[in-house]
Order: structure tokens, then sequence, then C-alpha cells
């Protein structure tokens, strides 16, 4: 497995951690507050190709592998955790699907633009009723002639407001159960396609999500994602890639959370010397910067077993489910060092702590994950 970085990796992540440091960390408690979406910022991220890092160029992207797209992740979510999710949606949820299921005419259409960074994209998959339960779709789509007419809706659909086009799942043969979902490329501006005012959530404010409404929403039979009834497996193996760019989105939070909570042990004078100087303090860091370290590993694992081509659904979730508790494990240490600081938005850490929480809960809960893991575990050899 591959552990050092390679230099084009290291370039990357330079490039990525100074584009974080200067148009990033400076507006991300702003755009928190606002809750404003950073279109901005969008044009940067494609200028630096970071919209589809592991598609390949003749499809838009930027022909890199998993492992570059982790260390991109990280750095992004660094400096804001709400780009950070904006760009993994893109690049794991919307790119990787159209890259592996679709045929080259649903590439050129629904797949170039997207890696490029000229549009977005989002995924259709939770509904009000089937979020954990994915295989429990209420969205229905009916044969209409050659295409198909949908009716449904999703909720909590990142980058939704935003998008141009979003990968929906629906059920085609409802007495199939799993084998009869199926997946489907719809543009925004599709008549009876609809997206729902913002949700009002606790973090990653700047990552616009929203329910999407489709009332008779017609498609051509090009907006068939591989074959009828394949929308299940379509959904969880991109599921497995997501959870590795939700892994490094957690690694980015816990990673800026250490160094606000380093710089504050530094400078914070108490009882006549830095709180740095105190053995609790320098504890608390060495715990944080150890879960940090070993999340990274398992991520950067994961990775790699993608780029192999090879089932990686244990280490996807491992990934995740570890990740994603040592983000909210050192967040919580990272207020505790700042005191009474770090329950102000003042400061860094209160940020940091509620982007953290969600990355235990989208593309799959840590439950779910350890249901992954023990189910992979018992049926190996």
């Amino acid at each position: 497995m591959q552990i050092e970085l390679s230099e084009e990796q290291r370039m990357l992540q330079q490039t990525c951690r100074d584009f974080a440091e200067k148009e990033l960390k400076p507006h991300a408690a702003k755009w928190d507050e606002e809750k404003r979406f950073p279109k901005e910022i969008i044009p940067q991220l494609r200028d630096l190709g970071l919209m589809g890092v592991a598609v390949p160029e003749e499809w838009g992207g930027s022909d890199m592998d998993n492992i570059a797209y982790a260390v991109a992740m990280e750095e992004v979510s660094r400096g804001c955790a709400s780009t950070g999710v904006i760009m993994s949606v893109n690049n794991s949820l919307y790119c990787d699907p159209v890259l592996r299921y679709g045929n080259d005419a649903q590439k050129e259409r629904w797949l170039s633009p997207y890696a490029s960074g000229q549009k977005l994209g989002c995924f259709g998959l939770t509904e009000p009723q089937a979020g954990s339960d994915a295989a429990a779709q209420k969205t229905m789509a009916v044969r209409d002639g050659e295409g198909w007419v949908l009716n449904g809706t999703k909720s909590w659909i990142t980058n939704a407001p935003n998008a141009d086009a979003a990968l929906i799942f629906a059920m085609t043969e409802p007495d199939k159960g799993v084998k009869g979902i199926s997946a489907f490329l719809v543009d925004h501006d599709n008549p009876g396609f609809e997206v729902s005012a913002p949700e009002q959530k606790m973090g990653i404010r700047a990552a616009l999500s929203a329910g999407i409404f489709m009332e008779d929403c017609k498609v051509g039979p090009d907006s068939l994602l591989g074959n009828p009834g394949d929308g299940f497996k379509v959904a969880m193996s991109t599921l497995d890639g997501g959870r590795i760019g939700i892994a490094a989105q957690a690694l980015g939070i816990a990673h800026a959370a250490i160094d606000a909570a380093k710089e504050y042990a530094l400078e914070r004078i108490a009882f006549g010397q830095p709180v740095a100087d105190f053995q609790a303090i320098q504890f608390m860091m060495a715990d944080m910067a150890t879960r940090l370290e070993a999340a990274r590993l398992l991520t950067y694992k994961a990775a790699w077993l993608k780029n192999q081509k090879v089932r990686h659904s244990k280490e996807s979730a491992m990934a995740k489910v570890f990740a994603s508790e040592a983000a909210t494990f050192v967040t919580h240490r990272a207020q505790q060092i700042f005191g009474g600081n770090g329950y102000s938005v003042e400061y860094p850490v209160e940020r940091h702590y509620r982007d953290a929480r969600i990355t235990e809960i989208y593309e799959g809960t840590s439950e779910i994950q350890r249901l992954v893991i023990a189910t992979s575990l018992l049926r190996e050899g």
C-alpha cells in the first residue's frame, strides 16, 4: 500500500493548502454565518482541477488518483468544510457514478461539464422515510413511451439549490425490492423538477441542502444510468467512494481544529505561563494528533484500494467511521483547550465542532458503517 505521497500528490497538497489558506480560511466564518453558498469560489476550484480530480482528462477531469483526491479534500476542508463537501458531492457522488456507469453520450452531456467545473451536480438518494434504509425508496419512475416519468420527493440533498443536474434514484419495479430501483440523470431545469428552500442546519451552513420534488417529471431514455434495476448497486458502490471523501473532509476539519488549538495554547497565558506548558494540554494535543494520523492512514488505504479497482466497502466504512469520530473527538478537545473562548463565535473551534458533527451522519451514519464492517468481516473466509 502506498504511504508516502508522490511528487505530484505533494504538489497538489501544497497547491490546495495555499489556496485554502488564502482564499477559504479568511472567508469561511462569514460564509457560515450568512449561510451563503460561496459561488465565487467555484471558478477557482474549477481552475485548480478540483471538481473532477479522479476523472480522466478526456471527460474533463484532472486524471489523478483517489489518494490525490483525499489529499485535496483534506486541505480544502481544512480551510472551509462547506467548500469541501460541495467539492466532495460533485466528485464522489455525481461524477464518479456517471464515469463508471454512463455511456459515452451520457458522459459527454452529464460528466464533462461537471468534472471540468462548468456545472455542478448532486446526488438524490435520501427521502423523508429513506435515510439509513436506502432501499425504502418511494420515488417512482414509470415508462412513458421510450422515456420515463418521475414522481416523488428527495430530502437533505447537498448542492441541490445550486446544482445543474441530479442523479436520482427511483423505484421502477416495486415488486422486486432493491432490484427494482433504477438511477436517472435529471437536469434541474426539467419541467416538473423543483427544489425547495435550503434547510436550516447546525453546521456546514455554506453548503446548501434542500428537498427535491418531482411531479410528472418526464425524462428521455438517455437519462437512465446503467440498466433498469441497477440503481441500488449504483448507489451503494457510489457511497463506498463517497465515504472516502467524507473521511477526508473529517481529516480537514480535525486538522483545522488542531491548528487553532496549537496556536491558542502557545499564546494563551494562565498562571504565568503559556497553557501549552501544562501536561494536561500536552496530553490532549498528543491524543488529537494521534487520532488524526490514524484516521489519515485508514483513509489513504481505502483510497489506494479504490485505485486498484477492488472492493473496498469495509475499508471505506472503517475510514469514514474512524475519521468522523476522530473529528468529533479532536474538535471537542480543541474547545476544551480554548476554555470559555471555545464557545464563542469569535474563535473558529465552535464552527469546527459544528461542522464535524455531520460527518458522523451523512453518507451513512456511524451505525451503518459498523454494520458494513461487521457484515464484511462475517462473510470473509
